[in-house]
């Protein structure tokens, strides 16, 4: 009880004094606050890509791909198959209708509206009837739906957002092809809202690919259903596919790019942390030989050298946990919901998603600043403690 009364009052004593080192700890606080920005900023990047995928996908909803493909571009499934498919247990019906998508995905080359000399691929997917109504997620928010038969389009949020040509009553033109844009989309931050969507028909016909499709998307009676569904098409010898729940399609494709950017995000913040910590550790050095009379004085008064230690680990986190709110302050306001797109290697298309400076980011920004706060104290703290008591009542 009495060691922790000392350490209380050393540590008041400590904080109190801050003040009048303002220069050095203004220093330490914004060296911690710019590793912050910089740690969720980039954390950030992945966890907008993440979640742009993850909200694309369903567990009551089945993607059916060629056997052996891993995405839909490396996929290719025949009209007679598709048929096949469509009669698998397990699909919801809307009366007489399957709702059950099958679908031809392909990549177009077009501008992006912040630099028109520069191009993206950009996904864009035709649809049968039933792949609306497949996704309820997905609502038009501008326009029209387009009329099947037609060489109509609609694009999602994203993509009206970042490339040029994609307002309603604007003509998307790649190579010879021209479409009409007669509506926008979203599909609650997924990355369906990066693609253009077609009849599957019309875009079969100007790519020469008549009866066949990348894949078939089709909504289940419930999630329950996927294992009946799959087994039944995988144990069937008319077709040759394989079947994965949606949900776990779309989070499979971003672990990739998700990895890389969170391999990029420690790496710079551990560089830059190396840095804040020694920044710290001058801050303290100084805060502890400004101080040598008055912790030597304690300690003559009987303060033991743990209460010493503490404090200034104490003063220490308080710089850090500063600077951990300045920077994840800044991050939130800087950076969250910024609009961007980038690629998805393992589909080589654009995915456009927001930067997300989530609670668990901003968490994991302070204890990171708390981290480097204590590093940084700990060699002087020790230094305080073992302060010659004679020798440093005499420095003036």
């Amino acid at each position: 009880m009495r060691w922790l009364r000392q350490t209380l009052a050393v540590m008041m004593l400590n904080l109190h004094t801050i003040p009048a080192r303002l220069g050095s700890s203004t220093v330490a606080i914004i060296g911690i606050a710019g590793v912050v920005v910089v740690f969720v900023s980039v954390l950030s990047i992945s966890a907008g890509f993440s979640a742009a995928m993850r909200g694309a996908g369903s567990p009551a909803r089945a993607l059916v791909l060629r056997a052996g493909s891993e995405t839909e571009m490396t996929s290719g499934i025949d009209g007679p198959e598709v048929r096949i498919i469509k009669e698998a247990p397990g699909i919801r019906h809307e009366g007489d209708a399957a709702l059950v998508s099958a679908e031809l995905y392909v990549i177009v080359d077009l501008p992006r509206k912040a630099a028109l000399d520069t191009t993206a691929n950009v996904p864009m997917r035709g649809i049968e009837p039933a792949g609306l109504p497949t996704r309820e997620e997905v609502s038009l928010i501008q326009g029209r739906m387009f009329r099947f038969g037609t060489n109509e389009v609609i694009v999602g949020r994203g993509a009206n957002r970042q490339y040029a040509g994609m307002n309603v009553g604007d003509t998307i033109v790649s190579g010879r092809n021209s479409w009409m844009v007669v509506g926008v989309f979203e599909a609650d931050g997924g990355v369906a809202e990066t693609e253009i969507w077609c009849d599957v028909q019309a875009l079969q016909s100007v790519y020469r690919r008549v009866n066949a499709f990348n894949l078939v998307l089709a909504k289940l009676d419930s999630a329950d259903s996927f294992d009946r569904f799959r087994d039944w098409l995988m144990q069937n010898p008319q077709v040759h596919v394989t079947v994965r729940r949606e949900s776990e399609y779309f989070t499979s494709q971003s672990r990739l790019m998700t990895g890389l950017i969170n391999g990029l995000g420690f790496g710079i913040a551990s560089l830059m942390g190396i840095g804040a910590i020694f920044g710290a550790i001058l801050t303290m050095y100084t805060a502890v030989a400004t101080r040598t009379r008055e912790i030597a004085t304690l300690r003559a008064l009987g303060f033991n050298t743990g209460s010493v230690v503490v404090s200034v680990l104490a003063e220490s986190l308080v710089l850090g946990g500063i600077g951990g709110l300045i920077g994840g302050v800044a991050a939130y306001v800087a950076f969250n919901g910024y609009q961007t797109a980038t690629m998805n290697f393992q589909t080589f298309s654009q995915v456009a998603f927001e930067f997300r400076v989530t609670p668990t980011l901003l968490a994991t920004g302070l204890l990171y600043a708390l981290t480097i706060g204590l590093i940084g104290g700990l060699l002087p703290a020790i230094r305080a403690a073992r302060l010659p008591i004679p020798s440093a009542l005499r420095e003036l």
